[in-house]
């Protein structure tokens, strides 16, 4: 389990883990979870492209990551949001499927876009995963204060300066190059599990900023490697488990939280009940 090609999927399983649970953590919290999944999605029909056209298919879905992502953020300023990520997922699904008819044939690196291939990761996709995954976390450090501000308090943070739109443009950016990094070796799929899953669960347990960004972390790395032993054990595909530990990783922090807030609400004195008071020195 941790010899020969293993050893890659573990690495490239664990850095994207990383990554999603920090990108993923603003995701949940600025309330961008349909874009999380938009934008991977879409890129797929970068890979349809880049496949027609003969070049690295890291290059067309760069480039494809970054117009849905931005076409995202510059029209949505203007309409409702959840409506222009639809459509813009709808036109790059679209795309996709038109430059797969040009080709005449579903090429494995396009069909991988959907489902990845973790089990299959080479030694050469590695290093460019890694350095993208710094990149990304490097971004997530300089945006952090002002990210964190407008995505929590948007009006206090136009008074201080902090332009919600171009916090949004700037965050989009990073949600395409996360897609970029991620999509090539994970997939669609097994990304926006880790994207929401993880992060969302996070922040049932604790509202502290700092602690739910690295127990959404943790999170991801827990459901991604039990995912990868699950599915070495029993020729299952590893997205199956990844989704389906992201759901139960969910449903026990909200059961969780539920547990928590009741016990909070039944330790308060009942309504005009008096109030247990020190006694006074006679």
């Amino acid at each position: 389990m941790f010899s020969g090609f293993m050893v890659n999927a573990w690495t490239v399983a664990s850095i994207v883990a990383v990554v999603a649970g920090v990108v993923g953590f603003f995701a949940v919290l600025r309330g961008s979870a349909f874009v999380a999944h938009a934008v991977p999605n879409g890129s797929f029909a970068g890979a349809a492209w880049a496949s027609l056209v003969g070049i690295n298919t890291l290059i067309g879905l760069g480039i494809f990551s970054l117009l849905g992502a931005l076409g995202i953020g510059l029209l949505g300023r203007r309409g409702r949001h959840d409506v222009v990520t639809a459509l813009a997922l709808v036109l790059m699904l679209g795309l996709g499927s038109l430059f797969l008819s040009f080709s005449g044939e579903y090429a494995p690196e396009v069909t991988s876009v959907l489902f990845g291939e973790v089990l299959g990761i080479s030694a050469n996709q590695v290093a460019p995963t890694a350095v993208l995954a710094l990149v990304c976390i490097a971004a997530i450090a300089v945006l952090y204060r002002p990210l964190m501000l407008s995505s929590v308090l948007g009006e206090v943070g136009e008074a201080c300066g902090v332009s919600s739109f171009r916090m949004e443009l700037s965050f989009l950016a990073v949600v395409a190059l996360v897609a970029t990094m991620t999509v090539p070796v994970v997939g669609t799929t097994l990304i926006f599990s880790l994207m929401i899953g993880a992060p969302a669960a996070a922040r049932s347990f604790t509202d502290r900023p700092l602690l739910a960004l690295a127990l959404s972390v943790a999170i991801a790395l827990v459901i991604v490697w039990s995912a990868i032993a699950a599915s070495y054990a029993t020729d299952y595909p590893v997205g199956f488990f990844v989704g389906a530990a992201s759901a139960c990783a969910y449903t026990l922090a909200r059961a969780s939280a539920a547990w928590r807030q009741r016990r909070h609400v039944d330790a308060r004195p009942a309504f005009g009940a008096p109030t247990p008071t020190a006694a006074l020195p006679s």
